[in-house]
């Protein structure tokens, strides 16, 4: 009995989720299809298929984006039937290869924290004026005039301190890629010496 109460705790779990994640989404998808032109009757038959293989689905918590998800499925689909027509128009298949997921990869996610961090290093070895203008600018999101007469200062001293502060930072992002891009091309020497 309490396998049925589970499975059935589940099922509504599952169905909440794709009520608030990938509903939201369909007349998005949709969209895409038409875009893709694929006739009404057609796109509704893929989204219900689309539908239906989420229903079949055990558990949801794998899944990062509903919308990401419905359109992937949504997507195969529409590829797995234009393979069995004899005829497929070009700007279908253009379409669907010209498809970029609005999400950044993980390798962009982590390469931007990593970026993040970098420039917040850089702005802890500005000159302390500068480093005070920057944080309340860049990361705090202040206005300069805002800045200025919390400072007791003109907003041309803090144009000329944010216009300072990104100079250096500027110089010191390229010197960083410079020195890495030496490294490797180090590295890379003394492995074919070996």
């Amino acid at each position: 009995m309490t396998d049925e109460f589970s499975e059935a705790g589940e099922r509504r779990r599952i169905a909440r989720w794709v009520a608030d994640e990938v509903l939201p989404h369909e007349a998005k998808v949709r969209g895409w299809l038409r875009r893709a032109r694929v006739s009404s009757e057609d796109i509704d038959e893929i989204i219900q298929e689309a539908y239906s293989r989420l229903s079949m689905l055990e558990r949801v918590d794998h899944i990062d984006s509903g919308y990401s998800y419905f359109f992937s499925i949504t997507r195969n689909l529409l590829t797995r039937r234009l393979k069995r027509q004899r005829i497929v128009p070009f700007e279908a298949i253009a379409e669907i290869d010209a498809f970029v997921d609005d999400k950044p990869s993980p390798e962009r996610q982590v390469a931007g924290k990593i970026a993040y961090a970098r420039i917040l290093d850089m702005i802890e070895l500005l000159p302390e004026r500068c480093r005070q203008v920057m944080r309340l600018r860049k990361i705090e999101g202040w206005t300069q005039r805002a800045i200025a007469e919390h400072l007791g200062v003109t907003e041309k001293a803090i144009e000329k301190q944010i216009w300072t502060g990104v100079r250096m930072i500027r110089e010191a992002w390229s010197r960083g890629e410079q020195d890495a891009e030496n490294r490797l091309d180090y590295s890379e020497r003394r492995g074919g010496e070996q």
